[in-house]
């Protein structure tokens, strides 16, 4: 997960650029060699007055949080 100090820290060293302010988003300069990717699933539940979001791991079931 990223926290505002490591958004921080890759903005100030020149390793990401601001790609939106609104949401505020960040994208990396460079690409990440071997970069692991796991299998993730969105999960959406929309509720009456809200909706929910979950991000689930297929290999375990896990909720990520």
């Amino acid at each position: 997960m990223l926290t505002s100090f490591s958004a921080y820290a890759l903005l100030s060293s020149g390793r990401a650029a601001i790609y939106k302010c609104y949401p505020f988003t960040i994208i990396l300069k460079s690409a990440v060699p071997d970069a692991e990717v796991q299998p993730l699933r969105l999960k959406i539940d929309p509720g009456s007055k809200t909706t929910g979001l979950a991000v689930i791991n297929d290999e375990t079931g896990d909720v990520i949080p």
